[in-house]
């Protein structure tokens, strides 16, 4: 895995997760609750104050929780929520040393249908349905993870020319067109949630 992503809109943090898996899948494990970016850039965060150039899953997995959860609350801090999301990292990490050695590339390397790959992203703490389908699309749409049937397993996030997730997300003109998805999606639901009050 050594490809540019646009995800984090910061040079470093996007050149760390192009080629670092485990950095990538922890992105998406931030991204609830914060904007975009700020969830993306976490795992360069993270591996700087570590003291590190990537993730490593045995080291997080063994970390002290309390003191974990202190590296991703220093400022600025990692997510609007750093204490839990610092063990929601500890538990992908956890989760990946104990079913994959520790690779977080192992999830995808070598699969050959998408319905499968799905299942294992969905398998991963912290990852539910939608995540793992907007993951899989990022696999699919820009790291080159194409098994059978990805985007039928992908589901509308691995349609092609579609502005939905962080999976469609190339550049700044793409983060407006996907940010404006979603803003349509808001105002549809209120209004929806409106005419049935």
């Amino acid at each position: 895995m050594d490809v540019t992503l646009h995800l984090a809109q910061a040079p470093d943090a996007d050149a760390l997760l192009g080629r670092s898996p485990l950095a990538a899948l922890t992105g998406m494990l931030l991204d609830q609750q914060i904007p975009m970016e700020w969830a993306f850039k976490g795992p360069d965060t993270i591996a700087r104050r570590l003291g590190a150039d990537d993730l490593d899953a045995r080291e997080i997995a063994a970390y002290d929780p309390d003191a974990f959860a202190a590296l991703l609350s220093e400022k600025p801090a990692v997510h609007r929520y750093p204490g839990s999301m610092a063990g929601r990292i500890q538990q992908l990490c956890q989760y990946l040393v104990e079913h994959y050695d520790g690779d977080a590339e192992a999830v995808w390397r070598g699969v050959t249908d998408g319905k499968e790959l799905r299942g294992r992203l969905e398998a991963l703490p912290g990852f539910g349905k939608q995540k793992a389908q907007i993951f899989l699309a990022l696999l699919g749409k820009q790291l080159g993870v194409r098994p059978t049937g990805w985007r039928e397993a992908a589901g509308a996030y691995g349609e092609e020319d579609s502005f939905r997730s962080v999976a469609d997300i190339t550049g700044p003109e793409s983060l407006a067109r996907v940010r404006a998805h979603k803003q349509e999606l808001k105002a549809a639901a209120k209004a929806a949630k409106k005419s049935g009050a």
